[in-house]
């Protein structure tokens, strides 16, 4: 396993490195850690499948309930719906539900990328705030404060943007690429070139780049397979349910 995830998730899920690395299931009363990826949202509870097992943190009432449930689970396949109906069903009683489930990609190592027939701009720090409000861009920047978009990559034909890939720095470890490929570009292996391209930026940055999309997302999913990218772990979390 990555050392460098490893350690990563260790803070994410209030744990320790040799713990991630076990075969043992982790459950874990969530607290903030200095080091954390950000996000916005209040961890009521949330788990990722890393290594062959259950990773989970949460607040104390439910992740004592999924102690008890799922602590013999195969880490696997606890996203299959079996598990995922059981566990939802569960946090219903403590008034959440499950808000998202993604897969998640790594790379370790630089691509060559041939970009001779575009026009490739890069965009940094005040750079990118030509970019606020535009609503073609909703996957490669977030323009939200924290996390903090860091990179924008452009790609250029004929004067025409054809896509944008973007990376926020979720940690100081990690970096999360998001991309957006402009639908008459759709099919040129825009996406994969920029995301290629930026992911070379993040390693030049002495960061590990990583990649998240939807499970339905094949599209997306090639395009991190196609720049490199390899499968290291999926995460869900879980929200409020608001009345």
């Amino acid at each position: 396993m990555n050392e460098i995830l490893a350690k990563q998730l260790a803070i994410d899920f209030c744990t320790d490195v040799n713990s991630i690395l076990s075969k043992e299931n982790v459950f874990t009363e969530y607290k903030q850690l200095e080091g954390r990826r950000i996000f916005k949202e209040e961890c009521y509870f949330k788990a990722a499948s890393v290594n062959g097992k259950i990773v989970a943190s949460g607040r104390k009432d439910i992740i004592q309930w999924a102690r008890e449930k799922f602590k013999t689970e195969n880490g696997a396949w606890f996203m299959d719906m079996g598990c995922l109906h059981n566990l939802e069903d569960g946090l219903l009683k403590f008034h959440c539900r499950i808000g998202q489930a993604h897969p998640f990609y790594i790379a370790t190592e630089k691509s060559d990328v041939d970009t001779k027939d575009y026009d490739i701009k890069i965009f940094i720090g005040d750079e990118l705030e030509q970019f606020r409000g535009d609503k073609r861009f909703g996957e490669a920047f977030i323009f939200d404060g924290l996390p903090k978009d860091e990179i924008g990559i452009g790609a250029y034909k004929d004067g025409r943007l054809l896509g944008m890939a973007g990376a926020t720095s979720d940690s100081d470890r990690m970096w999360q690429i998001g991309i957006n490929v402009m639908p008459e570009a759709e099919g040129l292996g825009i996406g994969t070139l920029l995301v290629a391209t930026i992911k070379n930026e993040i390693l030049d940055k002495n960061r590990l780049p990583f990649y998240g999309t939807a499970m339905s997302h094949i599209a997306s999913q090639r395009v991190a397979l196609g720049a490199g990218f390899v499968p290291a772990w999926s995460e869900l979390y879980c929200e409020a349910i608001k009345h």
